[in-house]
């Protein structure tokens, strides 16, 4: 027996679930690119939200597709190629964002690092408050 189940419910809700999570992604780019670090965190958790529920919609597609008994209508086939696409296209954002955060992740411990060992150098005062002076490490206190 054929099942006559439209598969266009579930399509066009994995579709517009797509799109949305793709415009997250892309506010997520345009944060990191302006260095607008405030609103990461709370666009994180949206974009874990978004996350679970693509997978949800995944999951709840393949079934109805496995069970439909049919090939794929005309209409049915023009969606699940642009959902195959607009999946590839927050495949390819959500890498551009991975990548934008390793650089910002490497350049802030760059400037840690550097920060660090400035500081080390110029410690007037060592972890116990005492006055750090080295002998020969230049003038002395109260010297002109």
């Amino acid at each position: 027996m054929t099942q006559t189940t439209s598969l266009l419910p579930v399509l066009q809700a994995e579709h517009r679930a797509l799109q949305d999570f793709i415009a997250l992604l892309e506010k997520e780019e345009r944060l990191l690119v302006e260095n607008d670090t405030e609103p990461l965190l709370i666009l994180s958790e949206q974009k874990s939200d978004q996350a679970a529920n693509l997978s949800k919609l995944v999951s709840e597609r393949r079934v109805q597709m496995e069970s439909l008994g049919r090939a794929l209508d005309t209409q049915e086939q023009a969606l699940w190629q642009t959902v195959g696409e607009l999946g590839e296209h927050a495949k390819r954002a959500n890498q551009t964002n991975g990548e934008l955060i390793f650089m910002k992740l490497r350049h802030n411990q760059q400037a840690l690092t550097v920060l660090s060992n400035a500081a080390k150098k110029s410690s007037v005062y060592g972890p116990d408050g005492q006055a750090n002076f080295a002998p020969g490490s230049g003038r002395s206190l109260g010297s002109v």
